[in-house]
């Protein structure tokens, strides 16, 4: 069996913690390890290598979390744009193909959480065999509430023990609808998450949507490696049509089934879900951070780098960042996509990013800013380098904190250790390396008549960032 690990989300609901470049699949929200971190562990030990689908904005953070958890990926295929699940799992699965491995796939979301792993895994045997038999098996949620915030699927006849065709599904309900399909002990939530030989669901997708398959085709025999990535080309995958497995193949196919899983799962779609998952105080808080609070009952707060206080509310989520801090009740927790929409239509950057902004060879976070001049704390990891770049309009000085920094200026090269500084004058070619065996950090003071982060020319880079998206957005580039 091989996971392909879907990972393109981006979690406007769990703003603003959630950005997106930085979305919730690479947080951690509900342990020490990362959501993504979590689905590959989760997996079998007998599962072969996992392929990852993950929007190019992502390809860094995706390396990264993999690196610390010690996994070697099989795949890390790179989506210049969003398109569904459909057309990634289509890539995926003719990626198999083309390996000669025409195995099952074990398609799983990278924001999900599972409480229960044995049940999990119980479940998948289940849900193996009747794959192995021809079906496109999806892995349906014991419902415990009238939960309206989830498509439902009917059970149709028993096939075996606790597997049964699907006989329809059912788009997001009203509560009252909800109430009735928990009542009659027929219907399970719709968890997105598949097993299906590869074969299969590519027959069924050439069936049914035949011109995503085509340009599916088309899109992977054009694709190219870069590091340890393949990137699938943007003009012809931007012309794939956008659709789900749902409604592209499983609400259309004979072929579908539903094995029923109760599991203490979650898709943790919304902050509200958060709170059902984590443990509570004896007032049904959920308090995470530096939090003080009092006659407070039913919420949900996480701190962040300073206290936070509640007094004599109930039910209300309290989300601090380091710029920007948000306040919601747990009734209307959904009207948050609604507002990163309009922060969005505004152009404010805390959508796109956090302050602090992950780069392939570290970190920085912009502690300060006024006219004409920016402060940030820049974190370099071991053996990593910045590019070799040079800057228009802005002059930096850097004083080292901690660790040691190989600094390149013009045709100089010399180290540089703690509580020791130097100056980039204006135009001048530069380069920041740690060569040491800690993390570098150090203190950036920029001065200029423009600060923006799209004042960059790479001359050479050791990430292939020469001509990336970074670049191509003024204000998400740096280094």
């Amino acid at each position: 069996m091989i996971p392909v690990i879907l990972s393109g989300g981006s979690g406007s609901r769990l703003w603003p913690l959630s950005r997106k470049l930085y979305p919730k699949q690479f947080l951690s929200l509900t342990g020490s390890q990362t959501m993504f971190q979590q689905t590959l562990e989760r997996l079998p030990v007998e599962s072969e290598p996992a392929i990852v689908i993950c929007n190019e904005e992502h390809r860094f953070i995706v390396a990264e979390q993999l690196q610390q958890i010690g996994y070697q990926a099989g795949a890390i295929m790179l989506e210049p744009v969003g398109k569904n699940t459909a057309p990634a799992v289509a890539i995926a699965a003719m990626e198999i193909l083309q390996r000669g491995q025409d195995e099952l796939m074990l398609v799983l979301p990278a924001d999900h959480h599972i409480a229960d792993i044995d049940k999990f895994w119980s479940a998948l045997t289940r849900a193996e065999h009747a794959a192995r038999d021809g079906n496109l098996v999806l892995f349906g949620i014991e419902p415990d509430g009238p939960e309206t915030g989830y498509g439902y699927v009917h059970k149709g006849a028993t096939l075996s023990e606790s597997v049964f065709k699907v006989a329809s599904f059912a788009e997001k309900p009203d509560v009252a609808t909800a109430q009735n399909y928990l009542d009659s002990g027929e219907y399970l939530w719709n968890s997105g998450m598949f097993v299906m030989s590869a074969t299969i669901y590519l027959e069924q997708l050439q069936r049914y949507e035949p011109d995503m398959y085509e340009t599916c085709r088309k899109v992977f025999e054009s694709s190219v490696s870069d590091l340890d990535f393949k990137r699938l080309p943007e003009a012809e995958f931007c012309r794939c049509p956008e659709n789900s497995i749902d409604y592209a193949v499983m609400e259309r196919t004979d072929k579908a089934v539903v094995v029923p899983l109760q599991a203490g799962w979650s898709d943790v779609g919304a902050w509200s879900s958060l709170w059902d998952v984590h443990e509570k105080d004896a007032q049904d808080n959920v308090l995470l951070g530096d939090v003080v609070t009092h006659e407070a009952r039913g919420c949900l707060v996480r701190g962040h780098d300073k206290l936070v206080a509640l007094v004599g509310v109930e039910d209300v989520m309290v989300i601090d960042t380091q710029d920007a801090v948000m306040v919601v009740h747990r009734d209307n927790v959904q009207a948050v996509k609604t507002l990163v929409n309009t922060l969005t239509t505004q152009q404010r950057s805390e959508t796109l990013m956090h302050r602090e902004v992950f780069r392939p060879w570290g970190s920085y976070d912009s502690v300060d800013m006024g006219e004409r001049f920016q402060v940030k704390r820049i974190k370099v990891k071991p053996g990593a380098s910045l590019s070799l770049q040079k800057h228009h309009h802005r002059a930096e000085h850097w004083i080292v904190v901690q660790g040691t920094a190989q600094v390149t200026c013009g045709q100089e090269t010399f180290l540089l250790a703690e509580n020791e500084s130097t100056y980039i004058p204006v135009g001048e070619v530069h380069r920041l390396v740690n060569p040491g065996k800690i993390m570098l950090e150090l203190i950036e003071v920029q001065s200029g008549s423009y600060l923006g982060e799209d004042d960059i020319v790479r001359l050479q880079d050791n990430y292939g960032r020469l001509a990336s998206i970074e670049d191509a957005e003024p204000q998400v580039a740096n280094a």
